[in-house]
């Protein structure tokens, strides 16, 4: 803990400089924390120190080749930099520009070409991949117009099922209504007809009188009446005859007495509806 706790201290004070250091809680779990970020960093700053003696290593092999080439046009073709025309340190300058483009380690032909074709392989797979991502929109653009207008339906269903809902729902809510007021008149009628029996029970009214009773008589009545209409038919033949003075005394007498029971019960069931 001691250990770690000086590892810590000593990291902090190089990281934050003049700067004072934060005031932090002391445990176990601050200090396992800020010990593993100084391990880290440590580790980094090593990294990066490495990496930085190989720049200046290259850096020197860099000016070392070309104070080496320059001695070799100086020496064996007698061309120096300040020697050069202006077309020439041109092409020059493109060269090195091309070779930097193209991350060459120099600008021989031999450097050139593979990096170029390397470049010309990358142009062909981009316009390939180009050429996919194409036909990728393209399907994607199709699918989107379906969907816009799958979306479009679904919106025209969602509004017709709602105002198909707002209808049912004004509909239920009038049959309700109605169920409302049906039930009430038929509680009324329930009452009314209790009242009208109750009525009919005090006033001991016989049930010869009631409405069913009445419709009876009447139907008896019609009945009776079809039953003269073939009696009368029955009789004309009679009419027209010339009578014989018994014969035609007997079947006149039985017309005459079925003809006076019958106008008898129905003079009985005129007076009684008429009562």
């Amino acid at each position: 803990m001691c250990e770690k706790m000086r590892k810590v201290q000593t990291w902090l004070s190089t990281a934050m400089g003049e700067q004072p250091i934060p005031q932090f809680e002391v445990n176990t779990r601050t200090v396992d924390i800020l010990y593993q970020l100084a391990v880290a960093s440590e580790v980094r700053c090593k990294d990066t120190s490495l990496l930085i003696d190989d720049f200046k290593q290259k850096g020197s092999e860099y000016d070392a080749d070309s104070i080496h080439l320059q001695e070799v046009l100086l020496q064996g073709v007698g061309l120096s930099c300040g020697g050069l025309s202006k077309p020439a340190g041109d092409y020059m300058s493109a060269l090195v520009d091309n070779a930097m483009v193209l991350g060459v380690r120099d600008t021989s032909l031999g450097s050139f070409v593979p990096a170029v074709n390397k470049l010309t392989n990358d142009v062909l797979e981009a316009e390939k991949s180009d050429e996919r991502l194409d036909q990728e929109m393209k399907a994607l653009r199709k699918k989107l117009g379906a969907t816009l207008v799958l979306r479009k339906n679904l919106q025209e269903d969602i509004n017709k099922t709602v105002k198909d809902q707002a209808v049912g729902g004004a509909q239920a809510e009038e049959r309700l209504l109605n169920m409302d007021f049906v039930k009430t008149k038929s509680r009324e009628l329930i009452n009314r007809r209790k009242i009208a029996e109750d009525q009919i029970s005090s006033r001991n009214m016989n049930k010869k009188f009631s409405h069913q009773a009445l419709m009876e008589i009447f139907e008896e009545v019609n009945t009776l009446r079809h039953e003269i209409i073939p009696l009368t038919k029955k009789l004309e033949p009679y009419l027209d005859l010339s009578p014989s003075p018994s014969l035609a005394q007997v079947k006149v007498e039985e017309a005459k007495r079925e003809l006076a029971a019958i106008d008898a019960k129905l003079e009985v069931n005129m007076d009684f509806m008429q009562k």
